[in-house]
């Protein structure tokens, strides 16, 4: 898109940009959805952002600071629920994606040493994960204690049955009139944005407030819009968006003049270098014209220094080449969001500038990331600003290469270390009670740098393959060193219970497979007349002869009818035989390249998962073997000429496979029960070791259930094709 040429309004952009981002990220993690999956902030930023709002915020935030230790108190002086906790404390870290296979290998090397000793403590595991084995099922699953028919989140992304069009799975948004009711009459006062979390059945920490056991929930993905509690507080994760209400956009400016037609993902501008400057504009929410507004900001380039002075609204920061700035204040009108500069490339012709997305300000957020809402705001006050964009790290600015890999890590770095400040802040502050801390770095890298650990990945195909070839044995070494921390953070104390976990491990992600296409060449999709191919979001299929089409990265649906708008498909026997001949089809597919089956198992949702909201849910969910994942255009619903296509991104590891081929991993300071721990397992363990009872409804087992726990899990490892 020309600089010249005005942004189109934030809802014509969404479905390719931000689709390709939020599945990005998924494979977790990511691409977007369409026109209300987020709705741009607008006067709803506006209204929040307001002196009045603000000030009663900070006032709100000064008074619950000062009687925190009061309410401490009286939790402890009132009678109880339950029995009597085991354990003062439990703390979880999660590590997203650390994988036990190279946990174990890099151990091999003697480079994990205070895991090694945490093991001979207590216990190592590899820990079952979630079908699908995607971050949002898998991190939803661990909040709730159930699987993914009874919390409702199968993917990044689901369809609309009404149009087909994609939309977030965990976050509805709709913009209402707001208005003053006097009865007599109504006063509009402008609009508001309503968000509704639509994970179902509820987190493990609610039951925990209820019975006065206080939890501190940091960046726990899916817990976007926050969900208040008692006795706890909550840092939103992932699926927070940014200032302009999509799942991270970020900016970049060059003197060098574009390719016609290119794209990269980002919002893209030519800029000229002048007198040593660089004069630009960064892009907000939408205005109350309805036009995205706008925040002036200047770079001065001092070549003699070699430094570049960033200077937006009232901020300035000077940084070397190479160097990130701190995070800047970007006003706009109502409302400010952060965002951190980066000068790419500085040569004598040409300078190349990377604007992260803009954050939400958490020092002063247009709309609740956290509970209470003060909380944001606490910790920015307290320890500095920091990242609130749910999908932090920015994987989709380096598989475009408009950043390379040495920014990629130092953003990565960056945000770790803040999270590492929130960890001290609530192990400092939760002395009895709940802590859990995630920290999405370990996954990012493992995405964007697995391609080193296969020198013939396509991936490497005109990439460097030298500099950072031990990334990411570096990452299981450094959180060696973060664990020795942790423990020492912790001391010796026999009444903490600590448990270090992922969601998922990770694979090579080398051939992408395109299903809307091989669904077409076998007849169960079909194309509008005179169409071979069809864009993003099924833009040519005709859905009066379709059976089935899948979107996202880890379901097939069938177009049903009484479900989708145009389904032709019957329930009953015709479903079923249809899901049969699919799955059989599918479990035959050979790559004709190499010569490997593509998927190990193709499993019937309503097989595996009984749960109410099954029936929503894709009929069959892919369990590609490794090396396969569902194609990039094919998880935002094109239809492409080829079926396989070789994965030469940056993005170059995957989960998105047979669950049973990625395992998370389960370190705990305790010995448990049970063989095979799973995902599951770790609501139910943490509420009994508060002396809650865990509901019925809930799937998991108690790690230190004795008896009871064991022979649960030699029952559960009997069944077969046991999955989940």
């Amino acid at each position: 898109m020309p600089p010249s040429r005005p942004h189109p309004p934030l809802r014509s952009r969404f479905p390719t940009r931000i689709g390709r981002q939020l599945l990005v990220l998924a494979a977790a993690t990511g691409l977007a959805s369409p026109a209300l999956a987020y709705i741009g902030p607008g006067a709803g930023f506006a209204a929040a952002g307001s002196v009045l709002i603000l000030l009663g915020t900070f006032l709100l935030a000064f008074g619950i600071i000062l009687i925190w230790p009061l309410k401490a108190a009286v939790r402890l002086a009132l009678p109880r629920k339950g029995s009597k906790p085991k354990v003062k404390r439990a703390v979880i870290i999660g590590l997203d994606g650390f994988d036990p296979g190279l946990a174990q290998r890099f151990g091999a090397e003697g480079l994990m040493p205070n895991f090694a000793k945490l093991a001979a403590e207590g216990c190592f595991s590899p820990l079952r994960t979630a079908c699908p084995s995607i971050s949002p099922v898998a991190w939803s699953s661990f909040a709730t204690g159930v699987d993914a028919s009874r919390h409702n989140i199968y993917d990044f992304l689901t369809r609309d049955p009404c149009n087909y069009m994609p939309t977030l799975s965990s976050t509805q948004s709709h913009v209402l009139p707001k208005t003053l009711n006097l009865g007599f009459a109504q006063i509009p006062l402008g609009k508001k944005t309503v968000m509704r979390l639509m994970q179902k059945s509820q987190p493990f920490w609610k039951l925990l407030g209820e019975n006065r056991v206080w939890s501190s929930i940091i960046r726990v993905p899916i817990t976007f819009p926050p969900q208040p509690f008692k006795n706890g507080v909550l840092l939103s994760g992932m699926c927070v968006p940014d200032l302009q209400g999509t799942q991270g956009s970020f900016s970049f400016y060059s003197t060098k003049p574009r390719p016609a037609g290119a794209h990269i993902g980002g919002q893209q501008y030519t800029v000229k270098l002048k007198d040593g400057a660089v004069h630009s504009n960064l892009t907000g929410p939408q205005g109350k014209d309805g036009h995205a507004m706008k925040c002036p900001f200047t770079v001065r380039f001092d070549d003699a220094k070699r430094r570049a002075t960033f200077e937006v609204g009232k901020e300035r920061a000077t940084v070397a080449p190479g160097e990130y700035t701190p995070w800047l204040v970007v006003p706009f009108d109502g409302v400010t969001g952060i965002a951190r500069f980066y000068v790419q490339t500085w040569n004598e012709r040409d300078v190349e500038i990377y604007v992260t997305p803009i954050n939400i300000n958490p020092d002063a957020p247009g709309m609740a990331i956290s509970h209470p809402f003060v909380y944001a705001i606490y910790l920015a006050k307290t320890l500095g600003q920091y990242a609130t964009l749910g999908l932090a790290e920015d994987t989709w600015a380096l598989n475009e290469r408009v950043i390379d890999e040495d920014a990629f890590l130092k953003q990565a770095w960056l945000i770790y270390d803040e999270r590492k400040k929130q960890l001290w802040d609530v192990l400092d502050k939760t002395k009895r009670g709940f802590v859990t801390v995630v920290f999405d770095t370990t996954d990012r890298i493992s995405h964007m740098f697995y391609r080193y650990l296969e020198p013939d990945h396509p991936a490497n195909a005109g990439k460097d393959v030298e500099t950072h070839k031990h990334v990411i044995r570096d990452l299981y070494a450094r959180m060696d060193g973060f664990l020795g921390e942790v423990r020492a953070k912790i001391g010796d104390d026999p009444n903490t219970v600590l448990m270090v976990i992922s969601d998922h491990g990770f694979t090579s992600f080398r051939r992408g497979v395109n299903l809307n296409t091989w669904l077409m060449q076998h007849g169960y999709l079909v194309l509008k007349e005179g169409a071979e191919t069809s864009p993003d979001w099924f833009a040519k299929v005709d859905w009066s002869r379709t059976k089935a089409f899948t979107l996202g990265l880890t379901g097939l649906f069938i177009n049903r009818k009484g479900r989708e708008a145009h389904g032709i498909v019957e329930s009953g026997p015709e479903l079923d035989a249809l899901c049969a001949e699919i799955k059989a089809k599918l479990e035959a597919l050979v790559d004709p390249a190499t010569g490997e089956r593509v998927v190990k198992e193709a499993f019937l949702t309503r097989k595996i998962h009984a749960g109410p909201y099954a029936d929503m849910a894709p009929e069959i969910l892919v369990g590609y073997h490794k090396g396969f994942r569902h194609s990039w255009d094919c998880a935002t619903g094109a239809v492409s000429k080829d079926v396989f296509t070789d994965n030469t991104k940056s993005w170059s590891g995957d989960h998105c496979v047979d669950p049973r081929l990625v395992p998370g991993v389960f370190w705990c300071n305790r010995k448990i029960d049970v063989a095979e721990p799973a995902l599951l397992d770790l609501a139910p363990t943490v509420l009994d070791l508060f002396g809650v009872e865990p509901p019925k409804y809930m799937q998991g087992r108690n790690l230190f259930g004795g008896r009871a726990a064991a022979a649960a899990d030699v029952a559960r490892s009997r069944q077969a094709g046991a999955v989940a």
